[in-house]
């Protein structure tokens, strides 16, 4: 009876034995299609959808779209109030006018005046200093007549060309202080006109940031404006997953807005510079297939597909051990070869066949 007492434990435990061996899982590999991709999260948006920044401060006096409102590109979207932009333009524009070369005329009349005196009395100048050589030829009048003669020619060809210098001295300047003010004027018009925030592409007008009598500045956006009728994805790839990722590739994407559907795109770009915050990169992708109607910024879960094959010998992936053995029923561990890889099962090349039985590996 003692006896019987020892060895019932044993006897329990090698039942207890037995019976998780019969209630192992078990599998055998299946011949399917199989294809790898990374996962990328990210949200949906318009085509060219930027965020509106006004250029100058100001205080919000009129509100010219709503949300949904249909733009084209220039289109005034918000006008700023700004007194004193106003009156620096007005002031430019007085010192314009005032510039005008036409509002100088009388300094230039002055001044071709002088010319033409001063040319008179060169040519009189110049007959009276030929009469006196002719004079002198003969024998007639002195030295010193001749010499003062000439002299005189000198001074007035002197003034002729001190007049005309300054004529056209004083016509530089006044061109260029027309042009300077007419400049003046062109910046601060242009300035002025930067206090009427206007759209940079047609589409349509998302949202409206800011309300009347609010002060915006260079820093605060406005609005959200993007093409009306283009979406695409903006998607989030982790750094280690970059370099696997090209143009080209299909994509396929869930969106938390209709839920149980999935959509097919296309990578198009990927934007080399990674967002040291996050360790990310961004990837656009254009749609293949969509719903029937899209916002921008709704969220998106994706997958990127790698790679694909067809009529690969896939297992589950929790069936592999140490990622390159398998157990099969005997317990005997076998090395395996594996290729394309998803979330649920992984590709055998080598190995095992689609007749092998696998244990599933206890945790």
């Amino acid at each position: 009876m003692n006896r019987m007492k020892r060895y019932w434990p044993l006897a329990l435990l090698l039942l207890l034995l037995a019976s998780c061996s019969g209630n192992q899982e078990t599998t055998t590999p299946t011949v399917e299609d199989i294809s790898e991709s990374v996962y990328a999260s990210g949200v949906v948006k318009s085509r060219n959808q930027y965020q509106v920044y006004p250029t100058v401060s100001g205080i919000v006096q009129q509100i010219l779209v709503t949300e949904g409102d249909t733009v084209k590109k220039g289109d005034p979207l918000m006008r700023l109030d700004n007194e004193e932009a106003r009156l620096s333009t007005e002031n430019a524009r007085l010192a314009a006018e005032y510039a005008r070369v036409g509002a100088n005329a009388e300094k230039l009349n002055e001044l071709r005046e002088a010319i033409d005196l001063a040319r008179s009395r060169k040519q009189n100048d110049s007959l009276l200093l030929a009469r006196q050589r002719n004079l002198w030829s003969n024998q007639i009048g002195t030295r010193v007549e001749l010499e003062q003669r000439e002299l005189s020619y000198k001074n007035a060809q002197t003034a002729y060309n001190s007049a005309v210098l300054r004529y056209n001295d004083l016509k530089k300047q006044l061109d260029f202080q027309a042009r300077q003010a007419q400049k003046n004027l062109q910046i601060s018009q242009t300035r002025a006109a930067d206090f009427t925030i206007r759209s940079e592409t047609s589409g349509k007008v998302y949202d409206v940031l800011r309300e009347q009598g609010e002060l915006v500045s260079p820093q605060t956006p406005v609005a959200v404006v993007g093409d009306a009728n283009e979406f695409i994805l903006e998607l989030q790839v982790d750094e280690y997953d970059i370099a696997r990722i090209k143009p080209g590739q299909q994509v396929l994407l869930r969106l938390d807005s209709y839920k149980g559907e999935v959509y097919e795109a296309r990578v198009y770009k990927v934007n080399p510079a990674m967002n040291e915050r996050t360790r990310s990169f961004t990837v656009e992708a254009s749609f293949v297939t969509k719903p029937p109607a899209l916002y921008p910024n709704l969220t998106t879960e994706a997958n990127i597909v790698i790679q694909a094959k067809e009529n690969a010998l896939t297992i589950p992936r929790e069936y592999l051990v140490d990622g390159s053995f398998v157990v099969t029923e005997n317990e005997e561990r076998v090395p395996v070869k594996t290729g394309l890889k998803d979330y649920q099962k992984v590709e055998i090349l080598e190995g095992i066949t689609k007749e092998d039985v696998l244990i599933k590996p206890t945790q």
